[in-house]
């Protein structure tokens, strides 16, 4: 079995110490601003609208503004993503002091299609497609809520008219219940209906100020093609933690983690069911640390939360322990989360189906259960070998003559030896001929017999 204290440093010291080294790798891969103004940074950002962009682009825009660049061309391709991070976005551009372009290159539809129009310009490349912004479940159905569909309308229109551009198109990209003439494309959006502009119906409605091939192009459309360009990309450790802190890796991580840790700690001696576990949780908090969510005092609480668990298993605290420690880990991940319902449904969904993975596999390897270190489970049987108490089996039959009156124990003369012995519950007097009918181990059951007997068995 492994130590639990060499188990609680092996969880506690990569928890500190692997976040800190991916920073580094982040510092590492940080292109250093230029000391000159008038830059142009050309931003990418080629993904799945969700966390670990946001995180990006918010170090990305830093930078730009530190530099004192002239303008920010964001590169966008994404086929959406999560609200609340488009959201975020979308303000993190309207608020910067540097003023934002963004070149669409292939599609930005959906959360892609908000952050787009919080930009003061929209380049769209040939080909390109943006719009259809209606509000999906995580399963891609709509979600026909009057109120959310009323909200993301109007957060839409209002990004759209930020810049001047028609309104009505954003409604029609999102409100599916909506009937609405879209006439500058000669369309008429009916109920039921999500409109999706390409790159020439964007230019003939307003939603995009030209049409290039690339970033070039489109830096030569905006005068800025002698300005020095400044390319930022997510580094290693973004990508990876962007993937990490997705609503399905953390699922996974949280399962992995909760299951493994709980295995190791049940049926100690694998190992690898604790070093999953480790691993998975040193993963989880490394992706929302780097993605900027998490800090050390979201680790601190879960290894508190972890310790108090594991201290309920040896201290009796008629749970309150326990309570304090799932409180732990419970805030550990919610904390270090970037939205806490989704660390909610992902800590519910993790306990449920960890839970269905330790019962399993504790079942088919019940014999190595940390229970049976506290439960003497060996029998000194017969079978094997082993005997209490001699045998006084050959005794049942024979006779002999009581030498105390049994109430109902006392002593009687077997074969010339005093023999302690028991009646059924009847009364016997001293010198009564006895005969043996029961024995069980020492215990050597008689009764009288009626008629008169020799005291060494015969008749």
């Amino acid at each position: 079995m492994v130590p639990f204290s060499r188990l609680l440093a092996a969880v506690l010291l990569p928890l500190m110490l692997f976040p800190l080294l991916l920073v580094t790798v982040v510092h590492a891969e940080t292109k250093p601003a230029p000391a000159a103004g008038g830059a142009v940074y050309v931003i990418h950002a080629k993904q799945t609208v969700q966390a670990g962009l946001q995180s990006f682009l918010e170090r990305a825009y830093k930078e730009a503004e530190e530099a004192h660049a002239e303008r920010v061309v964001l590169v966008l391709n994404t086929y959406g993503g999560r609200v609340d991070s488009a959201e975020e976005i979308g303000g993190l551009i309207k608020t910067s002091k540097v003023p934002t372009t963004v070149f669409v290159e292939g599609k930005a539809v959906s959360a892609g299609t908000y952050i787009a129009l919080n930009a003061e310009q929209i380049v769209m490349q040939p080909g390109s497609t943006i719009g259809a912004a209606a509000v999906v479940n995580g399963s891609g159905e709509l979600i026909d809520n009057p109120k959310t569909v009323s909200f993301w309308t109007g957060e839409m229109m209002e990004a759209a008219r930020l810049h001047g551009r028609d309104p009505n198109y954003a409604a029609a990209m999102t409100d599916v219940n909506a009937r609405i003439e879209l006439a500058a494309i000669g369309r008429t959006k009916e109920k039921g209906d999500i409109v999706t502009l390409t790159a020439s119906e964007a230019l003939k409605a307003g939603y995009t100020e030209h049409l290039a091939l690339n970033v070039d192009e489109t830096l030569k459309w905006l005068g800025l093609n002698e300005r020095s360009v400044i390319e930022v990309s997510p580094s290693t450790a973004e990508r990876i933690s962007g993937w990490l802190t997705s609503p399905v890796a953390i699922t996974v991580l949280l399962v992995l983690g909760i299951a493994g840790i709980a295995l190791e700690m049940l049926l100690p001696g694998f190992g690898i069911p604790g070093i999953i576990g480790i691993i998975s949780f040193v993963l989880f908090f490394t992706g929302h640390y780097i993605a900027g969510f998490a800090g050390r005092e979201s680790v601190l609480l879960f290894i508190v939360g972890v310790v108090l668990l594991v201290l309920e298993l040896f201290i009796p605290s008629f749970g309150i322990l326990g309570a304090l420690g799932a409180i732990g880990l419970i805030a550990g991940v919610v904390t270090a989360a970037q939205s806490a319902i989704v660390a909610l449904y992902a800590l519910l969904i993790a306990f449920v189906l960890a839970a269905i993975i330790v019962y399993v596999i504790a079942k088919k390897y019940s014999h190595r259960g940390i229970w049976n270190k506290f439960i003497l489970r060996d029998k000194l049987s017969t079978e094997e070998g082993y005997v209490s108490s001699p045998s006084r089996v050959s005794l049942i039959g024979q006779r002999g003559v009581t030498l105390t009156p049994l109430r109902p124990a006392g002593a009687v003369e077997l074969n010339g030896e005093r023999v302690d012995v028991v009646t059924d519950g009847q009364f016997i007097a001293a010198g009564v001929a006895v005969e043996v009918v029961l024995t069980e181990g020492t215990r050597i059951v008689v009764k009288p017999v009626s008629h008169t007997s020799n005291p060494n068995g015969g008749v």
